[in-house]
């Protein structure tokens, strides 16, 4: 028997899996800012779902900048109470199983390529535009090796500060993000109709973000995934492709884009083939 999980900034999923080739209906609850009780209601949920099997290993993607040795938070902005807490040794110790830990969006990015957009050979790149963007790059099925994870959402754009002015880092994320669109006009995202030209304009954005992750990753594919693209109203895939193809200009290749398939159970299926690899 093995545990999946999913940490994020505002919800948390877990499965168990008995094969590590499918999981059981997870479990979705809110994620608690403060550690010791996110901690133990994870232990606790694991542990009914596992309903006295015995644990294997036990995998999971949580958000923010992990350390190097992929055992606690090492900077995030939201579950600020989590950073420089020794997570996997304490659900190690509770759980009696090792633990591996990654990015949150690394192992969406996984299971996308394994069981959803994605293909299990080549470059995949995952993209996901929701509060946030992140990214990852996936090479033969792995996550690539990297110092400290992935982070384009942190990409300087804006160079001349005319969109977000002064006192706003002039990054991607603060370009096309939800958060950053909700902060620009005071309106949440779904709030904003889908006729607005405002999705263009971030559609516009991010295909030079995207340009860079073409010119620095020379992916295959990119695999599109968040809120801000897949939810509704959304950042149109079409737009998305028509902007980043005339950033690039011609004689750049540009690679297939498509839209992520697996929903919030991305991280899930990542966790079940991060575990499959560490077991190899």
């Amino acid at each position: 028997m093995y545990a999946l999980f999913d940490i994020g900034g505002t919800k948390t999923r877990v499965a168990v899996s008995e094969d590590l080739q499918s999981f059981e209906m997870p479990i979705v609850y809110d994620t608690p800012q403060d550690f010791e009780e996110g901690v133990a209601q994870l232990i606790e949920t694991i542990e009914d779902l596992a309903d006295g099997r015995q644990l294997s290993a036990c995998a999971g993607g949580v958000r923010g900048v992990l350390d190097h040795e992929r055992t606690q938070i090492h900077n995030d902005s939201i579950l600020t109470d989590w950073v420089g807490k020794p997570l996997q040794k304490h659900l190690s110790e509770e759980l009696n199983t090792p633990v591996y830990l990654e990015n949150d969006t690394a192992l969406v990015g996984l299971g996308e390529t394994y069981y959803g957009a994605g293909m299990e050979e080549g470059i995949v790149v995952y993209h996901t535009v929701s509060s946030g963007v992140g990214g990852v790059r996936i090479i033969d099925g792995k996550i690539a090796p990297s110092e400290d994870g992935f982070e384009p959402g942190h990409q300087i754009l804006d160079m001349d500060r005319s969109i977000l002015g002064k006192d706003v880092p002039h990054t991607l994320e603060n370009l096309v993000s939800g958060t950053a669109l909700e902060k620009r006009t005071g309106k949440k995202p779904y709030d904003i109709p889908q006729d607005d030209p405002v999705w263009d304009e971030l559609a516009q954005y991010l295909g030079f973000g995207l340009k860079n992750t073409i010119l620095y990753w020379s992916p295959q594919r990119i695999v599109l995934g968040g809120s801000m693209i897949v939810g509704d109203p959304r950042i149109l895939l079409p737009d998305i492709q028509r902007h980043t193809a005339e950033a690039l200009g011609e004689g750049q290749h540009m690679p297939e884009m498509v839209l992520a398939e697996l929903e919030d159970k991305g991280g899930l299926y990542g966790s079940m083939v991060f575990l499959r690899q560490k077991k190899a």
